[in-house]
């Protein structure tokens, strides 16, 4: 399946009937809000992931295909899973480890794309993916700092985003605990101006609070 097919089916998947909020979301709860700046509480979640090579922009591009094929069938039982938001992404070290820091490699950028799975599903329950490349996993609960923002999927949005969550969560004395994660909630031909874009950073509550 081409990656044009594939993102005017998820397009048709995520504005059709203009209802946008029909996509199940990761559940989470807000514990402290400033500006466009949140600290959230996640509960347990399962991921079809897979890594792929690349620059951060394309890096979406070549991942999306395996995982849109696991939900649509490519899976032991045939069956299909509904299409959740957000997509993410994060670096990729030899090993991943949402609970504790991922090291980027300095040269041969890798990185971890994800589908969230729907909560009515978990990792006994989801069928099992039939190309080696895509794996499921179950994050525990855990404690994000976010910055959301709209615009175009640019590494210079996401980073320049990425360094005021940064920049934040050592003003509020949090400690960063794993890689950033960049999520994208919005269907590719979603107006640049009206697309919700997160960087997600895991942290430990800060001293004293």
């Amino acid at each position: 399946m081409s990656v044009i097919r594939i993102l005017l089916i998820l397009s048709a998947m995520l504005v059709g009937g203009g209802n946008a909020m029909a996509i199940e979301e990761t559940n989470y709860s807000v514990v402290e809000k400033e500006d466009n700046f949140e600290i959230r509480d996640y509960a347990p979640h399962t991921l079809a992931e897979t890594v792929v090579a690349g620059s951060l922009e394309d890096a979406g591009n070549k991942a999306f295909n395996r995982l849109f094929e696991y939900i649509s069938g490519n899976n032991q039982s045939r069956a299909k899973v509904a299409m959740t938001a957000p997509v993410s992404q994060e670096p990729a070290g030899e090993k991943i480890d949402m609970t504790a820091p991922v090291g980027q490699q300095a040269a041969g950028e890798r990185w971890v794309v994800s589908f969230m799975m729907p909560a009515s599903y978990t990792l006994e329950t989801l069928p099992k993916p039939l190309d080696p490349a895509v794996t499921l996993r179950a994050v525990p609960a855990r404690r994000m700092a976010a910055i959301r923002y709209s615009g175009f999927w640019s590494e210079e949005g996401y980073l320049r985003n990425k360094a005021a969550l940064e920049s934040w969560i050592e003003k509020k004395g949090y400690k960063v605990i794993a890689e950033p994660v960049w999520a994208r909630y919005n269907a590719p031909f979603s107006l640049w101006f009206l697309r919700r874009n997160e960087v997600l950073i895991s942290i430990a509550p800060a001293t004293g609070k």
